[in-house]
């Protein structure tokens, strides 16, 4: 009866529809595959809950459900936790200062176990976006990134101050991952722009332009001056320039004093041509 019950199954599997349209052995392949995955899947989540609970939950709660010190995480999604971790933004040493980027604490694939981990808590939020750059139009994410990003990140990138002593970050470094992400999730102060803002072909020509255009940015015919942002290079230019005009202009006039000078005799002469003391006047003879 085993043996029945074991020839039913694998013809099942074998003359399944999907079999028939994969391939041979394609159905045992995915079966072996999602077998195979399954405790890699328990092993990261493992490793993110190990890794929450030794340098997260101190803030947020050891079932990331927040505190006083630090916000609910349950329903954000993986790519929240993903960008405030993979950007050095969290953990912070102080919970009452602004998160600043700095070098991430954890490498990729631990950054990734914890998101992993804190997306398992509770449905909801954002995954971790997979962005293809193939075929994105550098062109139309400058026009997207100057409407939309511009006035806080400046067209250069270089990030700005804002109110009440925070800051817009700069965008040097960054990956086209972190760029997907905040543009979604609207990190700290900055909005959350959902599709019917910025569409996924305009997110992908944004995240073209800043990963290349604003990492690598093009000087034609002048010096970048650092790339900090037309106001300041006009700026520059106007202070170089004006003292440059100036510098000449005292030149110029140096040099017509010393000239008229020279040309007339004694500079220091008695006004009205009267004669030098000492000399005698000259007599009038009938």
């Amino acid at each position: 009866m085993g043996v029945v019950v074991g020839a039913l199954a694998l013809a099942s599997v074998l003359f399944s529809p999907h079999a028939a349209t994969a391939g041979p052995g394609a159905s045992l392949s995915s079966a072996v595959l999602a077998s195979a995955s399954a405790p890699n899947h328990r092993a990261a989540l493992s490793l993110g809950r190990t890794l929450f609970d030794e340098n997260c939950s101190s803030c947020h709660g050891v079932s990331a459900q927040g505190s006083a010190l630090g916000p609910n995480l349950r329903g954000l999604g993986a790519g929240t936790v993903d960008l405030w971790v993979s950007s050095g933004w969290m953990p912070l040493a102080n919970p009452a200062i602004q998160p600043i980027r700095k070098p991430a604490l954890f490498d990729r694939a631990q950054t990734t176990s914890i998101a992993q981990y804190v997306a398992s808590l509770a449905p909801g939020g954002l995954p971790i976006p997979k962005v293809d750059l193939a075929g994105a139009n550098s062109a139309e994410g400058f026009s997207v990134f100057a409407l939309n990003c511009a006035p806080c990140h400046t067209v250069t990138g270089a990030g700005d101050a804002l109110a009440d002593g925070l800051s817009a970050p700069s965008l040097h470094g960054v990956t086209a991952t972190q760029v997907a992400e905040a543009v979604r999730t609207g990190p700290g102060n900055m909005p959350r722009f959902s599709t019917f803002t910025i569409s996924p072909t305009q997110l992908t020509d944004v995240v073209d332009y800043v990963t290349k255009h604003i990492e690598h940015p093009s000087s034609p015919g002048g010096l970048s001056l650092g790339g900090v942002g037309p106001v300041a290079e006009g700026f520059v230019g106007l202070f170089v320039g004006v003292g440059v005009c100036v510098l000449i202009a005292l030149w110029i006039g140096d040099r017509n004093e010393r000239e008229d000078t020279d040309g007339h005799g004694d500079a220091h002469s008695p006004p009205g041509g009267e004669p030098p003391s000492g000399s005698e006047p000259e007599v009038a003879h009938a």
